[in-house]
């Protein structure tokens, strides 16, 4: 008889995921190292891992109360109707179930049951009325926070350690070209250093960053700012900016199967944002400017 797994199903989802960490590594560098055999098959944040965790255990939850199981072994044959039977979810809850327990299990979310696709109406993030959460947070003592928000997009994250200086006393920030940047490099996605273009108030953003000094911008950031929603105004400003006219932009590729030269600049949305038109390079200015590489992301998360 073999050895009875005495480890609670808890345990071994935490064993499973912990097994494929790898904080500190940069996925981005991995990426450039080798982009040819590059496979994304490591955990690479904090956030991303608990994520993971909590989604994973909703589901072998669901088998022990079920099916009685007693090893990730037992839970695999139900995975197919456990995602079916939170479809009534939003496409992203479902998306994010199935990816934590492909990875759990070390495979690819195509061995499961197809998911529903994901649309913007699904996304409610800073979308929706904030009055509840306002109330708890007044616009005029949070203006400085507020407007250096607006004017960087930087993450929660990346807002809470961000310094004026370095310690060796060199401001945090520089100008090219007329154009002020701030440097971020603790943090971010990925463990990816950037400079971010500053929009609109630069004056109070390096104001802010010569007050703090080698300390930090911001001592604390409220938990009811709506910090996302910061961030979706700001890409629309950087978009906005840099977009051409959609008429100006060149069709320079020749598309086989319409028998005809296209704009391969021109990004088109698809499902529910059908007939939305955009300037893809400025969509990944926009998008390098937040820490993101796909313009697809910002498409459906920030773009207003």
């Amino acid at each position: 008889m073999g050895r009875v797994n005495k480890e609670s199903l808890v345990k071994q989802v935490q064993n499973a995921l912990r097994g494929q960490l790898a904080i500190g590594t940069s996925k981005h560098e991995m990426k450039k190292q080798d982009p040819g055999t590059y496979t994304d098959g490591r955990i690479y944040s904090w956030g991303t891992y608990n994520s993971y965790i909590k989604h994973a255990n909703y589901f072998t939850n669901w088998c022990k109360e079920n099916y009685h199981c007693k090893t990730l072994e037992e839970c695999r044959p139900h995975v197919d109707e456990y995602l079916q039977s939170r479809f009534h979810l939003s496409a992203y809850t479902v998306k994010l179930d199935a990816a934590s327990i492909a990875k759990v299990y070390q495979c690819s979310t195509t061995e499961f049951v197809q998911t529903p696709a994901r649309v913007r109406s699904d996304i409610t993030r800073s979308r929706e009325d904030v009055t509840a959460r306002d109330r708890h947070f007044s616009l005029e003592n949070n203006k400085d926070l507020i407007d250096f928000c607006r004017s960087t997009g930087l993450r929660r994250n990346e807002l809470e350690h961000l310094h004026g200086y370095t310690h060796d006393g060199k401001p945090n920030y520089h100008e090219q070209d007329g154009k002020l940047y701030v440097h971020v490099d603790y943090g971010t996605k990925g463990g990816r250093v950037r400079q971010v273009e500053v929009i609109g108030n630069t004056e109070h953003v390096r104001t802010m960053m010569d007050k703090a000094g080698s300390g930090r911008v911001f001592a604390k950031v409220h938990d009811a700012a709506d910090i996302h929603g910061y961030r979706r105004e700001y890409a629309t400003a950087v978009y906005n900016k840099y977009a051409r006219p959609i008429d100006a932009i060149p069709y320079d590729k020749y598309h086989p199967g319409l028998g005809r030269m296209i704009q391969s600049q021109v990004y088109h949305g698809r499902n529910d944002a059908k007939g939305v038109v955009l300037d893809k390079v400025a969509m990944q200015i926009a998008s390098q400017n937040l820490g993101h590489n796909r313009i697809s992301v910002i498409a459906a998360h920030y773009l207003q």
